[in-house]
């Protein structure tokens, strides 16, 4: 989940106006994109890893982390099933950020093996500790573009689940044609569900949440199902973990939507 704002919250970037456009996730960002460049769905963010990081990250990367370019590349096969050693419904988060709900809802569903897909390298290296603390065989980590893993890489209707929580919300006017959730990008996100799989939003951004809404009823492969609920919004789950970031949401006012979105 993009748990994370400023300089605290690595993340993808935007799915900007372009044929390629990608994921974002509010924090590892810079405005100096070329208006017809391809974008892909994260700006490299550096920050040091703590000392407790990069032990996690030198034990356990080779072993649960790959890069995305590589699967892009060739270097390495996309294979779910022998990274997991079994075949079980397969969920796709886009922006895990520092792995606090990641870590808990794989947890929490042992039969469910989750793919989190994150650029900012302390946060891969903290969810790598956590599935260490919590000794978690379902979580495998990439580091890279998660829209062009999904364009190129997944295949149609193969995951049961895609998560994307609190993305960039890109607040400016001008900038909104950067934010993720657009036309195109909810239309291959459908494409890589399987009849029945969801997609799952949040945000804490009123006017983004609206056009999530908006953006998603649209899609016909998609159905909210919570569209008999006031405002077409569900009920936060219980299920899903109420991290710092959205702690500090409240704390500042801002009330957090959910959006789930079933695949027909």
């Amino acid at each position: 989940m993009c748990e994370k704002r400023g300089a605290g919250r690595p993340g993808q970037r935007d799915l900007a106006a372009s044929p390629t456009a990608a994921a974002h996730v509010r924090a590892s960002h810079t405005h100096s994109e070329a208006p017809h460049r391809p974008i892909t769905s994260f700006v490299h963010h550096r920050s040091r890893l703590t000392e407790g990081q990069q032990h996690a990250w030198d034990r356990w990367w080779p072993e649960r982390g790959r890069d995305v370019a590589d699967l892009l590349g060739g270097a390495q096969p996309y294979d779910p099933p022998s990274w997991f050693g079994r075949t079980a419904p397969l969920v796709l988060e886009i922006g895990s950020g520092m792995g606090e709900s990641t870590a808990a809802l794989a947890a929490a569903a042992p039969d469910v093996d989750h793919i989190a897909v994150e650029v900012y390298e302390p946060g891969l290296a903290q969810l790598l500790m956590r599935i260490a603390e919590l000794g978690l065989t379902n979580v495998v980590l990439l580091r890279g573009d998660a829209v062009a893993l999904l364009r190129e890489r997944v295949p149609p209707a193969s995951l049961a689940g895609i998560r994307i929580f609190f993305p960039d919300p890109w607040p400016k006017r001008r900038h909104r044609k950067r934010r993720l959730v657009q036309p195109e990008f909810v239309a291959l996100a459908a494409s890589r569900l399987a009849p029945g799989g969801t997609l799952h939003l949040a945000t804490d951004w009123d006017d983004y949440a609206t056009q999530m809404r908006s953006v998603c009823d649209a899609e016909p492969a998609l159905r909210n199902t919570a569209a008999d609920q006031p405002g077409g919004w569900t009920p936060r789950p219980d299920w899903r973990p109420v991290t710092k970031f959205e702690q500090r949401a409240h704390h500042e006012g801002r009330e957090v939507h959910d959006l789930i979105y079933r695949r027909t």
